[in-house]
């Protein structure tokens, strides 16, 4: 198999179509919210999280079988039903429309793999293993948890409002580049991350 190509998509006002409603397919439709999509599901029947997210129009909601229809305009598909025929049939016809699918846990049906990702705000590390061992993706997540802990969030917040401000200064090129890198280096890290001040040290809430 050729090298994937990693990259973080903005999903924001695009379409996104779930088939499958289930304990599985929840986690998938629970973590499409925060990305802004257009997320239609189609379901014979949803758990209660699912319905929940309809009744508040964070998705729209279809309890019935799927039908190629729904293929229609869609941006990608991700499938999780406990048919694997007809996450056959909706990985063949979404090959055949172009449409980005992956069916869960059949490596061999997906155009793309969900990674193991490590949320700091901003600041995103997203582990693959091109789907040969999500456990060994889970098990590298933990440990840049540790690695990377929340203060990471203000900090990456925080460069990106100097960087900014940097960009619009009268600074040459070449100056702005080495500040850049000096703002990011890692005693700046320890400084904001590795050793915030006395109060926030000691359980201050900020």
């Amino acid at each position: 198999m050729s090298s994937l190509f990693p990259i973080f998509v903005k999903l924001e006002g695009r379409p996104v179509l779930v088939v499958g409603a289930g304990r599985i397919a929840e986690q998938k439709i629970l973590g499409l919210l925060r990305t802004g999509a257009a997320i239609r599901v189609v379901a014979l029947e949803a758990s209660q999280a699912v319905r929940a997210a309809a009744r508040s129009n964070q998705i729209a909601l279809a309890e019935r079988g799927f039908s190629v229809a729904d293929l229609d305009g869609v941006f990608m598909v991700i499938v999780a039903t406990s048919s694997g025929a007809v996450n056959e049939i909706v990985f063949r016809e979404a090959q055949r429309r172009g449409v980005l699918c992956n069916v869960v846990d059949v490596p061999q049906q997906c155009d793309f793999f969900y990674p193991a990702v490590v949320r700091r705000g901003d600041l995103q590390i997203a582990i693959s293993t091109a789907g040969q061992s999500p456990s060994l993706a889970q098990r590298l997540r933990r440990q840049l948890e540790r690695q990377f802990g929340p203060g990471y969030a203000g900090w990456v917040t925080e460069l990106g409002e100097t960087r900014r401000a940097v960009l619009q200064g009268s600074l040459r090129p070449e100056q702005k580049r080495q500040l850049l890198q000096s703002l990011a280096s890692r005693e700046a890290l320890e400084s904001m991350v590795l050793s915030p001040p006395a109060a926030k040290a000691e359980g201050e809430v900020a």
